[in-house]
């Protein structure tokens, strides 16, 4: 259940867009923020259920000395649709929970949570207000590229996996162009000054 004291901000955008720098700057505005991916890592590597149900799923490969072996378990779901749904079946539950019970002990005028599936995981219906963090496709690509040292081919195929960013911002309350640090930081200060006046 959403906590209706504080407002739920829901912050995402495509992979390279740059939705962590954009984190950071509302995180020095003072708001707090839930990182669900990194949630979602802690979850499944602490809790003995998800565990369980994520061996259920992929077999006992899927962890290794204890922690989830992310890129084999990426390579098993990744062409697995159907795969990939069960698996996020199990994790986006229990990182919903997760959320729900951080939002309860934050104060201010609102929190954000930043989630790359935000609207694939179903997250976006819990929010008051969705940003949307968005940058050119090459500029993207060139910051992936250099950021996982991952080829163009395989940041492209990531893409694909991932809705567009015209799907995105047809979502939207809020659109961050992220593609000069001090432009993003005026915007991000506008947004913020708005958000804090919502009724």
């Amino acid at each position: 259940m959403k906590n209706d004291s504080i407002k739920i901000i829901g912050l995402t955008g495509g992979i390279g867009s740059g939705k962590t720098t954009v984190a950071k700057m509302f995180e020095a505005l003072e708001i707090p923020i839930y990182v669900a991916d990194e949630a979602a890592k802690q979850l499944v590597n602490s809790s003995a259920s998800l565990r369980k149900a994520i061996v259920g799923l992929l077999g006992a490969n899927a962890y290794k000395n204890e922690t989830l072996d992310r890129s084999w378990v990426a390579q098993e779901v990744f062409n697995d649709a159907e795969k990939l749904q069960q698996l996020n079946a199990i994790i986006h539950p229990a990182v919903a929970k997760d959320f729900n019970a951080w939002v309860a002990k934050q104060q201010g005028p609102y929190c954000m949570k930043e989630a790359a599936i935000l609207f694939e995981s179903g997250a976006d219906k819990n929010c008051d207000a969705i940003i949307v963090v968005t940058a050119p496709e090459s500029v993207r690509i060139a910051r992936v590229v250099e950021r996982d040292g991952s080829d163009e081919a395989a940041v492209r195929a990531r893409m694909k996996h991932q809705l567009s960013d015209a799907e995105r911002v047809s979502k939207a309350d809020y659109v961050i162009e992220n593609l000069h640090l001090e432009e993003t930081k005026k915007q991000v200060e506008a947004v913020h000054r708005m958000l804090i006046k919502m009724p």
